[in-house]
């Protein structure tokens, strides 16, 4: 009973880990059934219960089933302690520390999407000193986060102060619609409007390219459809308002190519916006995240960062914990608290 359970609850994935390092992932729509969130989690990880204490962090708050962050955080924590019985629920905020669900309940900004920084902090402890930087491409978002000797130093805290300062960028590899890339792709010798309809997804768009594998038991994609390159080309294809016989799927795999290097150079312009921030130079790169892959191509081709020494978190972990990595964060970050 000396281990601590780290819980990364998201809106559309759960996330959890073993502070002895077993980690699990499972996706659940919050936004569509938050009264079943308790029970999901139960299913998580309940064969790890009792434990010493359950470390939570979180970005499902911002799910629209919740009129308001404060709404959310009370709502997901609740579901924690209806499991957690008398097990301490530590609840990590922005600042760089554990707190109580009382105090989260209090000031819920301050713990509302907090789980970039837990990340940040824990592998940032492999960097104690100089300039480093965390690249997290997730399925949803990117985060890019500065670390200055081993402790993360980002110009924001909050979504909106991240969004606008380029450490956050709500782009990433599986669940972003193709539309909200570009408005247009090339077609032939000309450019077509994307349907503005959630037809396709960026998981489409790396399936088609080779940069996910295929997943046949994988149906969270735009229409239900395994996550197979010939279902991908068929949403891919939908995305112009076209089908299969229309669109063969050397032009849609065309079409990928050109939706990934929008999606680069987007991210490319937030990171470029991030490393202006400083003068000092960057000596070391954390990649992290599903869309690992991604992050690093940002490295390769960023001319600020092409001294630097890349670390991947998928080769520093396992695949399962990469996978869960701020779940995995908060487990061990737990560890040391004294509750």
């Amino acid at each position: 009973m000396n281990h601590v359970i780290g819980l990364d609850i998201g809106g559309a994935n759960l996330k959890a880990a073993h502070s002895d390092g077993k980690c699990r992932s499972k996706a659940f729509p919050l936004w569509q059934m938050p009264e079943h969130l308790a029970a999901e989690l139960r299913d998580l990880i309940g064969d790890w219960m009792p434990a010493r204490a359950i470390a939570v962090t979180m970005t499902g708050e911002l799910a629209d089933c919740f009129r308001t962050k404060t709404e959310g955080v009370d709502r997901i924590l609740a579901s924690v302690e209806s499991l957690a019985e008398d097990t301490p629920v530590a609840v990590w905020h922005s600042g760089g520390e554990f707190v109580s669900s009382e105090f989260a309940r209090e000031f819920p900004l301050l713990v509302a999407a907090a789980n970039w920084h837990a990340l940040a902090t824990f592998v940032g402890r492999t960097s104690p000193e100089g300039r480093s930087m965390l690249i997290d491409v997730g399925t949803t978002t990117c985060d890019t986060i500065p670390i200055e000797n081993g402790v993360p130093m980002p110009s924001g805290r909050t979504d909106i102060d991240r969004l606008r300062s380029g450490e956050l960028v709500y782009s990433g590899v599986r669940r972003t619609p193709v539309c909200a890339v570009a408005h247009s792709v090339p077609l032939g010798e000309d450019y077509i409007q994307l349907a503005a309809e959630l037809f396709a997804t960026m998981l489409d768009v790396y399936l088609l390219t080779g940069d996910i594998a295929e997943d046949e038991a994988d149906c969270d994609t735009a229409n239900g459809q395994p996550a197979t390159i010939e279902a991908a080309h068929d949403r891919l294809a939908r995305a112009i308002c076209g089908d299969r016989m229309e669109v063969p799927l050397e032009q849609a795999q065309g079409i990928a190519r050109f939706l990934a290097d929008v999606q680069l150079q987007r991210l490319n312009g937030a990171l470029t916006r991030v490393l202006s921030s400083s003068e000092a130079a960057v000596e070391t790169v954390l990649v992290s995240g599903s869309g690992s892959f991604l992050a690093k191509r940002l490295v390769e081709k960023h001319p600020k960062l092409s001294c630097a020494t890349v670390h991947q978190l998928s080769l520093m972990f396992s695949g399962e914990t990469a996978e869960a990595a701020c779940a995995f964060a908060v487990a061990k970050l737990g560890i040391e608290k004294t509750y």
